[in-house]
């Protein structure tokens, strides 16, 4: 969470001997061909695959979700965490016009329009909502705001049980009608060129902030809870995991084509704990929404995740976000070959040259391996990244080939 000028959140056990040898290699498996154009892969409802649609029966497959299912992609897709912010002058002169983080995000031709801004000039192969994890408090009766230069606060942090019975489950379809109608029209907007992806935060971690009062560093508050009144932080995690299931189900029948879970505090857990207080919330959303959406592809992310890596490919989930502190070609090896990853180039490099970017993409790309790869940054875009910067990452991510 940030506390700047316009405050934005968006938070393989073995390869085989050929991936592995890749993965050590210091040469690419891949080509980068900067003349190269991406070649049309179309999904008939017929059956089989074309080159070109040649009828109006088939129907495009977004990059992204080939990748992430498993299928043959001729490069990882690329999107990036807070795509849609802060760095971007468009979304400056927004900010002027609307100082209110919460007007921006709950206002639907504003949403629409500041997801589209990255899109419409780097044409990322994924489009994700703006939002906020926080954006179910004030239909869970929990009131919030953000605050300019101090991120989110809670109004009433919850301390008792008596403040966990004040807290409703939550009903999407009427606390953020907006956010289904912002991603009806950005599906429309994209049009299956890139997919649309939407996002929701964790139990713990929007535990996190409803205990604290907003950001914490130290997480005194929730741990002095969570060990001396487990049951009471139980029964509020217990009311997160099944309204964030609502809420996923609900995107995804509005729109939203792969969804991605932050759980940023989490890793302030030891495993140990993180297997009491977050595992079972995260397995039990997973498992909710893959039985009325199995084919929708959930992304988990947590900052810090390298210790607990494993833990986290238990959810049951189809994307692990690895952040940069992890080594790419490790976090395959730990995580398995069921599980895709994405991610894992550190936001600050993009503040270097143009060369270096190019050469940490590439790194990037050759530790993942060929498929079940989506390359991205391990956290959001930092405030101050030179867009020419971002659009050099793409253009570098786009024009390789595996």
């Amino acid at each position: 969470m940030s506390s700047s000028h316009c405050y934005s959140s968006s938070t393989m056990a073995s390869l085989s001997a050929v991936s592995t040898a890749q993965a050590r290699s210091s040469s690419p498996s891949f080509a980068f061909l900067p003349n190269s154009k991406p070649r049309s892969r179309v999904a008939c409802a017929l059956g089989g695959v074309v080159a070109e649609p040649t009828a109006a029966t088939c129907v495009s497959e977004p990059l992204l979700l080939n990748a992430v299912r498993g299928k043959e992609v001729e490069r990882p897709p690329v999107w990036l965490m807070r795509q849609a912010g802060r760095y971007m002058k468009s979304y400056q002169d927004i900010c002027e016009r609307y100082p209110s983080f919460r007007e921006r995000s709950e206002n639907v031709d504003l949403v629409v329009e500041i997801s589209l801004q990255p899109w419409n000039v780097f044409k990322p192969d994924g489009v994700i909502l703006f939002s906020d994890i926080l954006t179910p408090l004030t239909g869970m009766n929990i009131p919030f705001d953000i605050v300019k230069g101090k991120g989110p606060v809670i109004f009433n942090p919850v301390q008792t049980i008596a403040d966990v019975d004040q807290v409703r489950e939550f009903t999407p379809e009427g606390s953020v009608p907006y956010v289904g109608e912002a991603l009806k029209i950005l599906r429309k907007e994209v049009d299956n060129e890139a997919a649309v992806l939407g996002f929701v935060g964790a139990p713990f971690t929007l535990a996190s902030y409803v205990i604290e009062g907003g950001s914490s560093k130290n997480f005194t508050k929730i741990k002095k809870l969570a060990f001396s009144q487990p049951k009471v932080l139980h029964a509020l995690l217990e009311k997160f995991a099944t309204s964030m299931a609502k809420y996923i189900k609900y995107q995804a029948d509005n729109g939203a084509q792969v969804v991605q879970i932050f759980d940023s505090w989490a890793t302030e857990l030891s495993p140990e704990d993180f297997e009491v207080f977050s595992l079972p919330y995260l397995k039990q959303i997973v498992d909710s929404v893959k039985q009325s959406h199995p084919n929708l592809p959930l992304i988990l992310y947590a900052s810090g995740s390298g210790g607990l890596l494993e833990r986290l490919a238990l959810t049951g989930v189809d994307v692990v976000s690895l952040d940069w502190t992890v080594d790419m070609a490790e976090g395959r090896r730990r995580l398995g070959a069921d599980v895709a990853v994405q991610g894992n180039v550190d936001p600050g490099v993009l503040f270097g040259s143009k060369e270096f970017i190019t050469k940490r993409i590439h790194d990037t790309v050759r530790k993942a391996g060929k498929g079940k790869h989506i390359l991205n940054l391990g956290h959001g875009i930092k405030v101050g990244t030179p867009e020419e910067n971002v659009a050099h990452f793409f253009d570098v991510a786009k024009d390789i080939r595996y």
